[in-house]
C-alpha cells in the first residue's frame, strides 16, 4: 500500500483542488479524503507543498525504435517520460520500418510491456510507408493496438487521399492526427520566414505553409464529419482557423509543444541547430495566441514533440540539421515556467492540459484520481529550482537549447499502477 499524504491534489476531472490524501491498494486508487491515518503497512510520500496530479499523458512522441535505436530505444524513451513526470506516451510511426502493420505495433507493445516503465500508445501511419497514396488497414491496426493514426514528419499532400483517410477512420471512430505543412510552400526552409531569416541568410519557411493545410484538413473534418486532431500548432492565424472551426462544431483537437511557447525565431541567432525544429519557432506574436488558444480552450493539450537525434548528427551547419529537438524532460517545467509562474493558467488548467486533456482525445480511461482508478499519479514540486542538465538526461538524444536555464516546479515523482518509478529524478531500476 502506498499512501501520498498532505498533497494539493488537483484533479481537473473531479473539479478537484484541495490538500487530500490518497490512499493506493493494488495498482488502484482506495481512497482519496482527508486525514487518512498511515500504518506500518503502507510506503508513505509526504507531498506537504507538492501538487499531486493525475499521470500526464504525452501524445506526441517520437521513440525511433525500431530501426533508429541510435536516436532512441523504447527503454530510454520511456525513462525519458517517466523522469519527466509522464506516466503514458503516444509514440509516432516514422521509425524504419513504418508503424504501418501489426507486427511493428506488436514489437512496440511488447518492447514497452517488457520494460513496464510508462504506457506506450503506438500510433500508425495513415498511409503505407507515410509515402501518402495508399491508406493502412485502420482496423487491423486498432484491433492491434494503435491509438490513433497519423503521417507526422510529413504531410499527407493529395486532398483525395484525406479525404479517403477521415472516411474510413469513421467506420473505426479512430483519430487521425495531423501534420499540417505544404511541402511546395516549406520548400527548403529551415526556420521561419520573416526579418530573423533574412537577417541570418537562412531558407524561410512561411506561415502559411503550416495554415493553408490546416484550412484544408479542417474542411475535409467538416466535410467528412470525421475526427481530427491537429500537431504542433505554431502560428497565430492556425490558433484562430481551430477557434473558428471549434464554434461550427468541427470536430477538431489540437496541441502546442513546450517550445512554441517558450521560444521565438531570435533563438536562431546563433545558429544553435537545437533551435531547428518543424514547424520552426516563430515569432512573439504567434507566441502570444498560441497561449491564449490554451487558457480559451482553443488548443486543448501540450504535447512535446519529444525528437532525439545523434550528437553528430545535429552538430553541422544549420541548413543540414534535421529537425527536432527533445522534450520529455524540461515540458513540465517549462509549462510552468512560462503558464503558471507568469498566471497564464491557474493549477487546473494546466494539469488539464497535461493529462486530462490527452487522456480524453485518445480516448483513454486516463487522466484522473477518481477512486478505482489505475493509480497513475504526478507529483510536482512548483517550488524546485534546478538547471536543465543534459548529461542526466535518459533520453539518448541531447539535442535541446534549453541545457542549462534554470526552470522552476519540476515533477518529482511518477507513479505508476501504484509502484514509485521515479523518485526526486531519479528513475527506479
Amino acid at each position: 500500500m502506498l499512501l501520498i499524504k498532505n498533497g494539493l491534489v488537483i484533479d481537473p476531472s473531479q473539479n478537484i483542488n484541495e490538500t487530500l490524501d490518497i490512499l493506493i491498494e493494488n495498482k488502484k486508487i482506495l481512497k482519496i479524503e482527508k486525514n487518512i491515518k498511515a500504518n506500518k503497512d503502507m510506503e508513505v510520500i509526504n507531498a506537504n507543498g507538492m501538487i499531486v496530479a493525475p499521470g500526464f499523458i504525452d501524445l506526441h512522441v517520437h521513440l525511433r525504435e525500431p530501426g533508429k535505436e541510435y536516436k532512441e530505444t523504447i527503454l530510454t524513451g520511456c525513462q525519458a517520460a517517466a523522469k519527466g513526470g509522464f506516466t503514458g506516451i503516444a509514440c509516432m510511426p516514422n521509425t524504419s520500418p513504418v508503424i504501418d502493420n501489426e507486427s511493428v505495433v506488436e514489437l512496440i507493445k511488447a518492447r514497452a510491456n517488457k520494460y513496464n516503465l510508462v504506457d506506450v500508445y503506438p500510433i500508425a501511419s495513415i498511409t503505407k510507408g507515410q509515402e501518402g497514396k495508399e491508406l493502412t488497414e485502420y482496423g487491423i491496426l486498432k484491433e492491434t493496438g494503435a491509438i490513433a493514426f497519423s503521417d507526422d514528419g510529413v504531410g499527407v499532400s493529395s486532398s483525395g487521399v484525406m479525404r479517403r483517410a477521415l472516411d474510413y477512420a469513421k467506420a473505426f471512430d479512430a483519430l487521425i492526427m495531423c501534420h499540417c505543412e505544404d511541402e511546395s510552400l516549406a520548400g527548403d526552409g529551415v526556420m521561419h520566414e520573416g526579418v530573423m531569416s533574412t537577417k541570418l541568410g537562412l531558407a524561410g519557411i512561411p506561415s502559411i505553409a503550416e495554415e493553408i493545410m490546416l484550412e484544408r484538413d479542417i474542411a475535409l473534418a467538416e466535410f467528412t464529419k470525421g475526427k481530427i486532431h491537429i500537431c504542433h500548432v505554431s502560428t497565430a492565424k492556425g490558433v484562430e482557423i481551430i477557434r473558428n472551426a471549434k464554434n461550427r462544431g468541427v470536430r477538431v483537437t489540437a496541441e502546442v509543444t513546450p517550445h512554441h511557447i517558450s521560444l521565438t525565431d531570435e533563438a536562431v541567432k546563433d545558429y544553435d541547430p537545437n533551435t531547428k525544429v518543424n514547424p520552426p519557432l516563430r515569432t512573439k506574436e504567434d507566441i502570444d495566441a498560441l497561449i491564449e488558444g490554451l487558457i480559451d480552450g482553443t488548443i486543448d493539450c501540450i504535447a512535446t514533440d519529444h525528437a532525439p537525434h545523434s550528437i553528430e548528427e545535429k552538430e553541422v551547419e544549420y541548413d543540414y540539421a534535421p529537425f527536432g529537438m527533445v522534450g520529455l524532460e524540461t515540458a513540465v517545467p517549462i509549462a510552468f515556467e512560462k503558464l503558471v509562474k507568469t498566471n497564464k493558467l491557474d493549477y487546473l488548467q494546466i494539469v488539464k492540459v497535461l493529462s486530462t486533456s490527452p487522456a480524453k482525445i485518445l480516448g483513454l480511461d486516463k487522466g484522473s484520481l477518481r477512486e478505482g482508478t489505475e493509480a497513475d499519479i504526478t507529483i510536482i514540486d512548483p517550488n524546485l529550482t534546478q538547471k536543465v542538465d543534459v548529461n542526466k538526461f535518459y533520453t539518448l538524444g541531447k539535442n535541446t537549447p534549453f541545457n542549462n536555464l534554470e526552470l522552476t516546479g519540476w515533477p518529482v515523482y511518477t507513479i505508476k499502477d501504484g509502484n514509485i518509478i521515479m523518485n526526486q529524478g531519479v528513475v527506479v531500476e
